[in-house]
């Protein structure tokens, strides 16, 4: 299954992202967690260092010169199958690619960067079985044909307030006419039933995660999202998101 997880700025995504990798994992299951944003946050909220998060994919230029080309003749379908295994970085149970931004990716970019990143991407959610999230970059802008025409489903994050949920239903509207039709939106930081507004666009509200008091205490020191004490409110949260968009798969439990 391979999901993609956008947002505005600062409602959640890259947190939600973890916790839905954490989960996955707790079940058995092979992940990896793909940072796709230019804030490059994945890594440090699965609790890695600086020094152990890689080199994003779009800035290593001898690899990108090496498998796409330069000087104008490159490769569009460069040879990645052993990508994944050389830049991962493990942190605990899940595989953390560093990407970048893929804004541009299939939208007729000729940029030899951008079509190493789209191939690798490809070939994770394409020809590998395991569980696949992607870490957007925030907003509407960078949402493209190459981002959404290899995932399963689309996780739209938002706070609740107008801003969030405007630019959420932007984003689901902008993926359902790039053809990603099943999507699901979480709302983050909601303290019991929140009325939603009549925003036109909004994906179903498929879950909510309330205010994360362990995590709120430890952000000052740490940008690790894991083993939050909060773990009996996450879970129901996560089997449902992967419950909405997983079309009949039997959803694995902890």
């Amino acid at each position: 299954m391979k999901l993609a997880v956008a947002g505005k700025g600062g409602v959640g995504k890259t947190t939600l992202t973890v916790l839905l990798g954490e989960y996955l994992t707790r079940c058995g299951q092979e992940v990896w967690l793909v940072d796709a944003d230019t804030a490059l946050c994945l890594g440090p909220a699965l609790g890695l260092s600086p020094e152990a998060v890689p080199t994003p994919l779009i800035a290593n230029s001898e690899l990108i010169r090496q498998r796409v080309g330069g000087d104008g003749m490159i490769s569009l379908n460069p040879q990645v199958h052993d990508l994944p295994e050389k830049l991962r970085a493990r942190a605990g149970n899940m595989n953390l690619l560093v990407m970048g931004s893929v804004a541009g990716a299939g939208g007729g970019c000729a940029c030899a960067a951008n079509a190493l990143v789209k191939s690798l991407l490809g070939h994770l959610v394409e020809e590998r079985g395991q569980w696949v999230i992607v870490d957007l970059e925030a907003g509407v802008e960078h949402l493209g044909r190459g981002t959404v025409q290899y995932v399963d489903g689309l996780v739209v994050v938002s706070e609740p307030s107008l801003r969030g949920l405007t630019t959420a239903a932007q984003i689901s509207g902008l993926a359902r006419d790039l053809g990603l039709t099943r999507q699901a939106l979480v709302l983050n930081r909601a303290n019991g039933d929140c009325a939603l507004p009549e925003v036109a666009g909004l994906p179903p509200l498929t879950a909510t995660l309330p205010r994360l008091p362990s995590l709120e205490a430890r952000q000052i020191f740490s940008a690790s999202a894991l083993d939050l004490a909060e773990r009996g409110q996450i879970d129901p949260a996560c089997r449902a998101i992967l419950g909405a968009l997983a079309d009949g798969k039997a959803i694995p439990e902890p």
